[in-house]
């Protein structure tokens, strides 16, 4: 059933304006905090951004990339305290794609905006702008955040012929032969 989900799922940059359910809403919740993360230690925390004039401001965040966000009628902000877990990066990760994956399941869309090492402009980066956005401590960290809505586009999904089967190894690098039962 996953695999099923993972064959059509894209990035969808164009939302059509129907705002997300309340019942989808507490979904999506609920699927996040469902998140495993190292030794439990939940460094993640999860903003939820449904305010249009806030999510113009989230789609400036970086000087490209981001502009979907303003269309998004959702924004999920994944941040993070670094100082609850040294691998706070991977489970922010986790997070996020068991969180497009739910999304998917109930037919919504989502892309995800990059914003740890990227710049909003020459002075300031795009995590300390949104930092003063989303009036966050002055410790935690914003990865990404995702843009999720009513898909506005439908692209295929990846044919099976087109994906690199060459990124697959067994037992070694560089071995291509599937190990016989």
């Amino acid at each position: 059933m996953v695999l099923d989900l993972l064959k059509k799922r894209r990035s969808i940059r164009r939302f059509k304006p129907d705002t997300v359910s309340s019942a989808d809403l507490q979904t999506l919740q609920e699927a996040v905090l469902r998140s495993p993360s190292s030794r439990g230690r939940n460094p993640w925390e999860f903003i939820f951004v449904t305010d249009a004039e806030l999510r113009g401001r989230l789609s400036r965040a970086k000087l490209h990339g981001a502009e979907f966000l303003a269309q998004a009628p959702l924004a999920v902000a994944v941040i993070a305290d670094p100082k609850k877990c040294d691998v706070w990066i991977e489970d922010c990760s986790i997070a996020a794609i068991l969180l497009q994956i739910t999304a998917e399941s109930l037919g919504l869309g989502s892309c995800w905006a990059q914003m740890r090492l990227r710049d909003h402009d020459a002075q300031t980066s795009a995590e300390d702008y949104l930092r003063q956005v989303l009036e966050l401590p002055p410790d935690y960290r914003v990865p990404f955040i995702l843009g999720i809505g009513h898909p506005a586009e439908a692209p295929p999904g990846h044919p099976r012929e087109a994906l690199n089967w060459d990124k697959i190894h067994f037992n070694r690098f560089g071995s291509r032969e599937e190990p016989q039962p």
